[in-house]
C-alpha cells in the first residue's frame, strides 16, 4: 500500500508540474505577442550553405517571419548553394515576394555560388548581391520520378542539372553592328542554323518541354518584377549558362557587389525597392545585425532528409523487422527497425524519390523474408538482394546536388547482403552433407551391447542408455557387440561386427 501511495504522490507532482509548465508557456507566448517590436533598427542575417531542401525552406521562412514580428529593417540571406528541390525553392520565393520586410540575397563568402535554385532566389529577392569571386546560373530544370505527368503531378521537379535530353552546347547571341543593313541581315538570318553552333536546348519529350517552358516563364516573371535582365535569365534556364559576379553586375543580373556584409549594408542603404504592398526605402544605417542560425528542429530535419541517411534508416528498418520475424520475441530488432522505418518513410515523403526504385526494394525485401518460409537454397534470397541493389541505384535519380545516395554505400550494402546469403548457403550445404545425428536414421551403424542371448533370431541389446528388442541372423551372446543395420517399429535389426 505504501508503494501505491508514493506512486500516486509522484503522479500528482508530475501532473501539477505539467499544468504549471503549460500555464507558463501560454503566458510567455501571450507576452511575446503583445510586446511591440523594438524601435531600434535591426538586420536579420540567415546564413545558408547547403542544398535547398525542406529543412532550408522551413529555416528561411521562419527567419523571415521572425524579422516581420520584430519589425526588422532588412533580411539578408547569405547564400552558398549548389541548387535544390523545386518545391522548397518555390515556397521560399513565395515568402520572399510576400514578405513585409525587404529581403536581400547575398552570395557570400568569396568562392560561394548560387547555382540553379539559388539563381531563382536571387532574381526573386528585393536586393540581389554577390561577393567578388562568386558565380550564379545553370538554372535548367530536370524532371524526376520516372515521368508520367507534369512537374506538379510528379511531386515537383528539382531545379538542377541539364536534363539528359537537353543539349550541352548553347547558341550564342548575335552581336549587333552599327549599320542598319547589317542589323537587318543578321535578323533575317537569325533563324538559320549555323554549322559551328548547337541549337538552344528546348527539351526532348513533351513533358521536358513543359518543365522547361514553365521554368523560363517563372524566372522571367521574377526578373520583370524587379527590373533585372530577363533575357539572360532565359539563357540561364535554356542553356545552363553561368556568370561571375562582375559579369552579373554588368548585365543587370544583380544590384551590387560587396566584399562583406558591412559594405553591402552601406551600398543599399537608402535604396527604394518594390514590395508587394508598394515601394519602400531600405533604412539600415546604424542597424544592429542579428545572425539567426538554424535551430535544433531545422538541423534534425536536415539530417533526416539526407538521402544517404534515409536510405540507411530504410535498410535498418526493414532488416530489423525481418530479423524480428526470424526470431519472434527478440524485441530489440523489431523496436529499432520500426522506429528506423518510420523515420525513413517520413524522409522519403518529402524527398524526390523514384517510386519504381522503392517498389523494387520492397519486392527484394519480401523475397528475403520469404526465404525463411520457403527454403530455396538461397535463390529467393539472392534474387531479393539483386532487387534491393537495383532499386537502391534508381531510388534517388534526381541528380540534385546534395540529394543523392552515396553509390559506395549501395555497393557495400549489396555486397554485405550477398556475402551473408553466401555464408548461409554454405552452412546449409555443410549441414546437408553431415550424417544425421537425430531420429531413427541416427541409429544406423551404431554399436550396441547384447544383454540377452539371441535364440531363434530374437534377443535384446543396450544402445545409448536404452534397452531394445532386436533380431539377428547371427548367433550373438551376452556381452557381444552388434551393429545396427535397420529398424522395424521398435525392434532393431543387428548383425555381428565381422559379418
Amino acid at each position: 500500500m505504501q508503494s501505491i501511495r508514493r506512486l500516486s504522490h509522484v503522479l500528482r507532482f508530475l501532473f501539477a508540474g505539467m499544468v504549471l509548465a503549460c500555464v507558463f508557456s501560454l503566458w510567455s507566448a501571450w507576452g511575446v505577442a503583445q510586446s511591440p517590436p523594438s524601435s531600434a533598427k535591426k538586420v536579420i542575417v540567415l546564413p545558408v550553405a547547403d542544398a535547398i531542401g525542406p529543412a532550408t525552406r522551413d529555416y528561411l521562412i521562419e527567419g523571415i517571419e521572425t524579422a516581420e514580428a520584430e519589425g526588422a529593417s532588412l533580411v539578408v540571406i547569405e547564400l552558398d548553394t549548389p541548387g535544390g528541390l523545386s518545391d522548397s525553392m518555390r515556397d521560399i520565393i513565395k515568402k520572399i515576394l510576400n514578405s513585409e520586410v525587404p529581403v536581400a540575397t547575398y552570395v557570400s563568402p568569396p568562392g560561394a555560388r548560387a547555382a540553379s535554385a539559388g539563381t531563382y532566389m536571387l532574381y526573386a529577392s528585393h536586393i540581389a548581391a554577390m561577393a567578388p569571386s562568386t558565380n550564379l546560373g545553370a538554372a535548367t530544370p530536370v524532371q524526376i520520378g520516372g515521368g508520367g505527368g507534369t512537374p506538379e503531378d510528379s511531386g515537383g521537379s528539382p531545379i538542377e542539372r541539364l536534363a539528359d535530353a537537353l543539349k550541352e552546347e548553347a547558341e550564342s547571341d548575335e552581336v549587333p553592328t552599327e549599320t542598319t543593313d547589317t542589323e537587318d541581315t543578321s535578323q533575317d538570318s537569325a533563324n538559320e542554323p549555323k554549322e559551328d553552333e548547337a541549337p538552344v536546348a528546348t527539351g526532348g519529350s513533351a513533358i521536358e518541354k513543359k518543365v522547361l517552358e514553365d521554368a523560363v516563364a517563372y524566372i522571367q516573371g521574377l526578373a520583370e518584377r524587379h527590373g533585372r535582365n530577363a533575357q539572360w535569365a532565359e539563357q540561364a534556364v535554356r542553356e545552363a549558362v553561368s556568370l561571375t559576379a562582375t559579369e552579373a553586375l554588368a548585365l543587370n543580373v544583380v544590384d551590387v557587389i560587396a566584399e562583406d556584409l558591412d559594405e553591402l549594408l552601406e551600398a543599399i542603404d537608402g535604396r527604394s525597392v518594390k514590395m508587394h504592398q508598394g515601394e519602400t526605402t531600405i533604412d539600415v544605417s546604424g542597424a544592429q545585425v542579428e545572425i539567426i542560425e538554424p535551430d535544433w528542429r531545422n538541423k534534425l530535419l536536415s539530417v533526416l532528409t539526407n538521402p544517404t541517411l534515409a536510405y540507411i534508416l530504410l535498410m535498418v528498418g526493414i532488416y530489423g523487422l525481418v530479423l524480428e520475424g526470424y526470431n519472434p520475441g527478440a524485441l530489440v530488432p523489431g523496436v529499432i527497425g520500426g522506429i528506423s522505418l518510420l523515420l525513413a518513410l517520413y524522409a522519403f515523403q518529402i524527398l524526390p524519390i523514384n517510386f519504381a526504385g522503392l517498389a523494387l526494394m520492397l519486392l527484394g525485401f519480401a523475397l528475403i523474408a520469404v526465404e525463411l518460409f520457403v527454403p530455396s537454397f538461397g535463390i529467393l534470397g539472392i534474387g531479393g538482394v539483386i532487387a534491393v541493389v537495383f532499386g537502391s541505384v534508381i531510388l534517388m535519380d534526381s541528380g540534385v546536388p546534395g540529394f543523392e545516395i552515396n553509390t559506395g554505400l549501395v555497393i557495400a550494402m549489396g555486397l554485405s547482403a550477398a556475402a551473408l546469403f553466401a555464408g548461409v548457403i554454405y552452412l546449409v550445404s555443410r549441414a546437408i552433407r553431415r550424417p544425421t545425428v537425430t531420429g531413427t536414421e541416427a541409429l544406423m551403424g551404431q554399436h550396441a551391447e547384447v544383454i540377452s542371448s539371441f535364440e531363434g533370431g530374437l534377443g535384446r541389446v543396450h544402445l545409448d542408455g536404452e534397452d531394445w528388442h532386436a533380431t539377428s541372423d547371427d548367433a550373438l551372446s551376452v556381452g557381444d557387440q552388434a551393429v545396427v543395420t535397420g529398424i522395424d517399429g521398435l525392434t532393431l535389426k543387428v548383425r555381428a561386427p565381422s559379418a
